[in-house]
């Protein structure tokens, strides 16, 4: 039942997911969309949230091709420049917390929406100081990095990566890996097979190298895929390797210890 608007109309629904994130002039965009909504209707954002970012030191995921990160009350304020008003939201674990955010030109702020702004004041999203700690873990996820691939390699125990994703990119140059501590990276998508990680010497391979390289352990890059990677290279585990999340590894650096995806 639902109808597209095509051309410049006005639609009683437009969605943004994590496009507003790519505006360089985020007044323009944000009104933009508003301008595209008919009376009555509503915005919906979603965003991976600031107090997010910070809670768990996700400090790969600001990067270039990325103008803003949001945490729900600046969201909130931007909406409400706008003419909008943040009126309800729905939380989902992707990238370890993401909102969808509805807004519309009338109404106010249920509590879902008040419990996302007390949730930013108690996380301090708004205090630089708070901000400045993405710096520690910077240098405690490159430094755990680094360590545990240094010390598979003296063990001699092969390590593959798996995730050609931007995110990853950041964390390599940062913790100066190259092909001697990892030598290559799968991915799925075949337009990445055949190169390397920007800024490293590390090879893009197909996912098949898995299989055929049996590695003792194989570092994902992007958490959120553990459950679909093990479902679809069972010959990881089968071979007696393991999937180890490289955004854990940061807690060697501080005296913890990585948490390893195994078969039970």
């Amino acid at each position: 039942g639902q109808r597209v608007v095509s051309g410049p109309g006005q639609a009683d629904l437009v969605v943004d997911c994590f496009g507003l994130m790519h505006a360089a002039d985020q007044a323009a965009a944000l009104a933009e969309r508003a301008g595209r909504l008919a009376d009555g209707g509503v915005l919906l954002l979603q965003y991976h949230a600031l107090d997010t970012i910070v809670r768990l030191g996700q400090w790969n995921a600001l990067r270039h091709g990325h103008y803003a990160y949001y945490s729900s009350t600046a969201l909130a304020g931007m909406l409400a420049a706008a003419g909008l008003r943040a009126r309800t939201a729905w939380q989902f674990d992707l990238y370890g917390g993401t909102v969808l955010l509805a807004a519309s030109r009338s109404g106010e702020p249920d509590r879902v929406v008040r419990a996302l702004l007390d949730a930013d004041a108690a996380a301090g999203v708004r205090d630089p100081a708070v901000l400045r700690g993405l710096q520690d873990d910077a240098l405690a996820k490159a430094a755990g990095l680094r360590s545990w691939l240094a010390g598979e390699r003296a063990a001699g125990r092969q390590v593959l990566g798996y995730g050609a994703a931007s995110r990853a990119v950041a964390l390599l140059r940062r913790a100066e890996i190259g092909r001697g501590l990892l030598p290559a990276v799968a991915d799925a998508s075949p337009a990445k097979q055949g190169l390397r990680m920007p800024g490293t010497d590390i090879p893009v391979v197909s996912p098949t190298s898995l299989e055929s390289e049996r590695p003792a352990a194989v570092l994902l890059f992007v958490a959120d895929l553990i459950t679909e990677v093990r479902r679809a290279f069972p010959a990881v585990e089968a071979a007696g390797g393991r999937w180890v999340i490289a955004d854990d590894l940061g807690h060697l650096a501080t005296g913890g210890s990585a948490r390893l995806q195994q078969h039970a």
